[in-house]
């Protein structure tokens, strides 16, 4: 198996029993300085309206943006932590699937600037989010 291919298997792995498991969040590609998921929009993620609650959008944004982090770091010397998350939401969705590319736009030794985009099916943008993650080292 390559390598990019193993690595989203763990990726994907390691959500087993948890909120990117309930969302049905699926981590499809990834580069050094990237990293993309998958959600469907469906009941399950909309709010009372009928459309993508922002909460289930914002949570895939958090999804890929500390692992994207963590994809850029050495692993068995630190630890991410997201310590700040924005979002803002310009469009609606009722269906089909939403897709969060995040791409860390400033890379230090202890902070991580990520932005993550949001869209349709249609590459409409969804959200635009940005998470702020702190670079620890592990003890």
């Amino acid at each position: 198996m390559r390598k990019k291919e193993a690595t989203l298997k763990l990726l994907n792995s390691m959500c087993k029993n948890t909120l990117m498991e309930t969302l049905d969040i699926k981590y499809i590609d990834f580069g050094t300085d990237f990293l993309v998921a998958t959600m469907p929009v469906t009941s399950k993620v909309h709010q009372p309206d009928g459309i993508l609650n922002g909460g289930a959008t914002m949570a895939l944004a958090e999804s890929v943006g500390s692992p994207a982090s963590l994809l850029a770091i050495d692993r068995d010397k630190y630890s991410v932590r997201g310590i700040a998350f924005s979002a803002n939401h310009l469009r609606s969705v009722k269906s089909g699937i939403v897709t969060a590319t995040a791409t860390i736009i400033h890379k230090g030794k202890t902070i991580h600037l990520v932005e993550i985009k949001v869209e349709d099916a249609k590459k409409r943008v969804i959200s635009i989010c940005k998470i702020t993650n702190f670079i620890l080292e592990r003890k």
